[in-house]
């Protein structure tokens, strides 16, 4: 008798996943409507800072090197939600900060006025660039062996 678990050749796991951040872009465009956010609604995004094609400024990267949490509520800027991901603007410290989030990075999208969650796996970080080779300094006439004369230390 096989116990095996057939194999998902149409990966319906991630069509689910693909499925579920279409629901994301709809509630994004709905907020960035000219009527914005409709009565107490609210979103908190989680995502990963260190996914592939994030955009953030460098200090809030280092600041959340894998994951931050945003809150789109009553103070955003420039929300513009597209097919593969989206932007916006938020104070961080009393400066604007842009951002440029794919949907492929949100871990959580949570509406507490409505108790609404969705949850996803994280996605791999992007690779990180590999440091840069040290710089061989160009080699000069002292760069080759030292011969010291050891006469001038002899007893004569």
């Amino acid at each position: 008798m096989a116990t095996d678990k057939p194999k998902d050749l149409m990966g319906y796991d991630t069509l689910q996943q693909d499925a579920l951040r279409g629901v994301i872009r709809a509630a994004l465009e709905r907020a960035a409507s000219p009527r914005g956010l409709p009565g107490d609604h609210h979103f908190y995004i989680s995502f990963r800072t260190d996914a592939a094609e994030v955009s953030a400024p460098e200090d809030l990267v280092e600041r959340y090197p894998e994951e931050m949490t945003i809150v789109l509520q009553n103070q955003y800027w420039d929300l513009a939600p597209g097919e593969n991901g989206f932007s916006v603007t938020l104070q961080f410290g009393g400066q604007p900060k842009s951002l440029s989030i794919p949907y492929a990075a949100v871990t959580r999208f949570y509406d507490p006025s409505v108790q609404y969650l969705l949850q996803f796996a994280p996605p791999e970080p992007a690779p990180k660039a590999a440091p840069a080779p040290a710089a061989k300094a160009k080699p000069t006439d002292d760069d080759g062996p030292k011969i010291v004369s050891l006469d001038q230390f002899r007893k004569k």
